[in-house]
């Protein structure tokens, strides 16, 4: 945001200790002040401003993903606090204060979802869908319990895609950009006003680069990175009243394959060695019908209905070596349908509700033939292959009430009743064993927040509540020991308070908040208790706490610019016993009293995984402005301090990843319609683990650096 004010000696001081804030500014008598912009949130169905609360998030726009160098989901975790985002090929381990995923299959339903334009995505597969005309994310912190459902424990992220705008002219852009990997990407967007009533909007993104990886062996795969997506918006307003939208979105990502190699490597990480197939594609279709009607007294009636369809094919060299033998390949479809119907009050009167359904089926099919992990490949009795259908249900009813106590005095309760079903329709030659399962689960449960939200004055604003947060369990893959029982159900109960406030006539914005979790439940894959020559996913058996503080800065003193976000938290495993199923045992091992041998390790008091302690994210700008252009330098840093991949810490078994620091920037000169950026991500080109999964490490990228070139349509 631009500011013309004549700014004269003035001079701002932040100092960070307890979040607390010291500005001290001297100006004109005369000068006009502009204020930061508002920042708005959608995510709980209608539109309020964010300062105005009770919500812990962060607000990006399109053109702020572009400055901060976020173009897919992993770059998360560097604009917002207490995020973390592992990245190991066929899916995302996505945290959030702790909390979100950290066992890899179908089963386990993620704790932080994704919305793409109001449809829940897919909740494992799919996750490197790239950022393009996109109006705005919205990264929430901590459990959604009421509108985002079941798998919104640890939070949850709305992306919204620019749409149509009827009556708006032809308006869009046209980009381009190389760089460094022999990088090349082209990606543009055009709003079509049919006539007053109709409009379309069309957008693509096409990208292309080399591996960033020196493979030595007799692999075959990884000769780089190619994508291509397309959108297609029609939004039909016939009346005031009525409002019709839909979106289609088509992707194609061939992802290189994701190249690891063991996490005990010593060796430079992008030069590794292979001798097996290494592959990565996701083909899926997305597409989202959204329906508005207004009612004469301003109650408004949505309906948002999606359909997706995928195929994700993973292939990879299992020891990371081009002498081991250990392989893994598998191409799985997945189908989702949902729905969500809302009524939701007018904002005017002092008592404003929200009600909804909701229903999702979504389905795993693993073909015959297509998932196999080979020791090697090629002989059923050195193959595990697994082949058969997961669908999974899901139905919901939840609401929101808020009421005006006094002027200044909010009262809101919502709360979401969840019932889930998981089925496996499932066969496994277990090596040479054939096993068959046909097994349900279901689960369900309350969830819910109570908030009082205090407007102390039109600067500041203070709220509190308390709120929880349901995750379903799921079904174990059958073993050797014959159907394992299904695994529980998380909970979690979180007390939040937070503090927002605006200094200095606008120019300053501050966000504080302080947590407490209590996390029941949790999901991990152990050792079977009687006999760890198996694993199996089970919960631990006491409660997990997870405490913490957050902090959000936005500041603008003339032409430059400032946001910040920093988070710090604690995490402590309660009483649990169990055996590491990567390390060969015998010893039985009950998850709640041991005994502790040499097998059996007792885990209370460790950290809660993918839960790091420290995260920091700044961005600073200046604007300089010329008589028909600006200049204007930009640099981005994020860190995320040191966390475990498992809750037992064990460095040997590469555990333990390291802290990330990461340093991005441009500088984007804008020339009337056309703007020209020398863009850099990861300038310090360190060298970072993305990811630990079955012994691998898995690399972050490595400095990136081009020139992009934006063409505006008005």
């Amino acid at each position: 945001m631009k500011n013309t004010v004549n700014n004269r000696g003035l001079q701002l001081t932040l100092i960070a200790a307890a979040v607390s804030f010291q500005v001290a500014a001297q100006t004109s008598a005369n000068d006009e002040k502009n204020e930061l912009e508002v920042i708005e949130i959608k995510a709980e169905r209608r539109v309020v401003n964010l300062q105005k609360s009770p919500l812990a998030a962060s607000v990006l726009s399109g053109d702020e993903l572009k400055d901060r160098g976020v173009n897919a989901v992993d770059q998360l975790q560097f604009v917002t606090p207490s995020a973390t985002v592992n990245n190991f090929g066929q899916g995302i381990d996505f945290n959030i204060r702790g909390v979100g995923k950290a066992e890899h299959n179908t089963q386990t339903t993620t704790g932080v979802i994704t919305y793409r334009d109001g449809v829940a995505t897919f909740p494992g597969y799919f996750t490197a869908e790239p950022y393009y005309d996109i109006e705005r994310v919205e990264i929430l912190r901590g459990p959604q319990g009421t509108f985002a459902g079941q798998n919104a424990t640890g939070g949850a992220v709305f992306v919204t895609s620019n749409s149509p705008i009827v009556d708006g002219g032809y308006e869009g852009y046209i980009s381009g950009q190389l760089g460094n990997y022999n990088n090349q990407g082209l990606q543009g967007a055009l709003n079509l006003p049919v006539n007053d009533e109709f409009a379309a909007r069309i957008a693509f993104n096409l990208g292309k680069r080399d591996s960033f990886y020196d493979i030595e062996g007799p692999y075959t795969g990884d000769e780089g990175v190619e994508t291509a997506s397309a959108r297609i918006g029609l939004k039909w307003q016939p009346s005031e009243a009525l409002s019709i939208l839909f979106k289609t979105d088509l992707n194609y990502l061939d992802l290189s394959g994701y190249p690891a190699d063991p996490v005990s490597g010593d060796n430079d990480p992008f030069h590794i060695s292979a001798n097996a197939h290494i592959a990565g594609i996701d083909r899926f279709m997305r597409s989202v019908l959204q329906i508005d009607y207004e009612f004469s007294n301003g109650t408004v009636l949505r309906s948002v209905s999606g359909y997706q369809q995928g195929n994700t094919v993973f292939e990879t060299d299992l020891d990371g070596t081009q002498f081991g033998v250990f392989t893994f390949r598998d191409s799985v479809d997945e189908t989702i349908y949902s729905q969500e119907i809302n009524l939701i009050s007018p904002d005017t009167d002092g008592l404003r509700w929200i009600l909804g359904v909701y229903a999702q089926n979504d389905t795993y099919d693993f073909p015959e033939g297509q998932f196999i992990i080979g020791v090697p490949e090629g002989s059923p009795f050195t193959e595990y292959s697994l082949w058969g259908t997961n669908p999974k249900q899901t139905r919901a009813v939840f609401g929101q009430i808020s009421y005006d106590l006094t002027n200044a005095l909010e009262l809101q309760v919502g709360t979401r009743y969840s019932k889930s079903k998981t089925t496996n329709h499932i066969d496994v030659l277990q090596y040479g064993t054939p096993i068959s399962a046909n097994q349900t689960a279901e689960f369900s449960d309350w969830t819910g927040k109570i908030a009082l939200n205090w407007d102390i004055s039109r600067d500041h604003f203070l709220y509190g509540f308390a709120a929880s947060g349901f995750r379903p369990g799921g079904l174990n893959v059958p073993v050797g020991l014959g159907i394992p029982d299904p695994f529980d159900a998380e909970e979690i109960i979180s007390y939040e308070a937070g503090w927002k406030g605006q200094w200095l006539n606008g120019y300053l914005r501050t966000q504080l908040t302080a947590f407490h979790n209590e996390y029941d439940n949790f999901q991990i894959t152990v050792g079977y208790p009687d006999n760890p020559v198996f694993g199996i996913e089970l919960n631990t058996p006491e409660t997990t706490t997870i405490t913490g503080v957050e902090a959000q800065v936005q500041a603008m003193i003339g032409n430059f610019s400032l946001s910040m976000g920093v988070s710090k938290m604690r995490s402590e495993l309660g009483k649990f016993f169990a055996t590491d199923p990567r390390i060969p045992a015998a010893l039985p091992c009950d998850p709640s009293a041991g005994p502790q041998s040499i097998s059996c390790i007792a885990l209370e008091g460790r950290d809660q995984t993918y839960a790091p302690d420290f995260t920091f994210n700044a961005t600073v700008q200046y604007e300089f402005t010329f008589e028909q252009s600006r200049l204007i330098p930009r640099l981005n840093f994020g860190h995320v301090s040191e966390q475990w991949a498992t809750l037992f810490q064990n460095e040997a078994l590469g555990d333990r990843i390291g802290s990330r620091n990461i340093l991005g920037g441009q500088v984007a000169w804008h020339y009337r319609d056309l703007i020209v950026t020398a863009y850099g991500t990861n300038l310090t080109d360190s060298q970072y683990v993305g990811a630990i999964n079955s012994g691998l490490r898995f690399m972050g990228p490595p400095r990136e650096f081009g020139l992009r070139i934006t063409k505006n349509f008005y």
